[in-house]
């Protein structure tokens, strides 16, 4: 079935010229704390994408009967319901990474991206054009934290998804990780050198 324009929008404006990172500057808390390594920032995308996706279909579905004095409450209850769901699915199949990610799982609910599509969106659309645009934010600020943590643990660690990458001829030639990419810090500078780059072959969107 061939998408509508306004659905294609929803789902491949996130990715570039609409990221809730990179542009709309949100999630950036997450964007710090998980992905000083692969796995972690992958699970994590994967996380957000299924709790962004679903509740806006659920919200979608419900935005006709939801009484507006109390929308913001259904659309936290919905997300903490969805939230809950993802972190006991992590632990019972990937409880090693669920340790990893610690709080910041349970701290999807608080995650700016989701409120936001949730009001500014599926509030107002369909259920199949919101749960696209849930899926396109959520790739959208995965790939940013994919691409975060590609570069830290590259040159943080030397690994990717744990396995060694840099040949250890590179050490014993004098080769050593850079520490300073595992810590948070470096995340933001990593974040900002993106959105540099991003800016510099999009120039229109300064404009904007």
């Amino acid at each position: 079935m061939l998408l509508s324009k306004k659905s294609r929008e929803a789902l491949l404006g996130p990715l570039s010229k609409n990221n809730p990172v990179i542009i709309q500057v949100l999630g950036i808390c997450s964007a710090l704390a998980v992905t000083a390594k692969l796995e972690p920032a992958f699970v994590m995308a994967i996380s957000v994408t299924a709790v962004v996706a679903f509740a806006n279909v659920i919200i979608s579905l419900l935005r006709n009967t939801i009484p507006n004095s109390i929308r913001i409450i259904v659309q936290l209850v919905v997300v903490a319901a969805l939230v809950i769901i993802v972190d006991q699915v992590l632990k019972a199949y990937v409880y090693d990474v669920s340790k990893q990610l610690s709080v910041f799982i349970g701290l999807i609910i608080t995650n700016c991206i989701l409120m936001g599509r949730l009001e500014a969106f599926a509030m107002a659309n369909g259920p199949w054009e919101s749960f696209l645009d849930g899926v396109g934010n959520g790739l959208g600020y995965g790939l940013i934290l994919i691409i975060i943590a590609f570069f830290r643990e590259l040159l943080g660690s030397g690994t990717l998804f744990g396995y060694q990458v840099i040949p250890q001829a590179l050490y014993d030639l004098g080769y050593q990780n850079n520490g300073l990419m595992i810590l948070p810090p470096m995340a933001l500078i990593v974040v900002g050198c993106i959105i540099w780059v991003h800016r510099a072959y999009n120039k229109d969107l300064q404009e904007k």
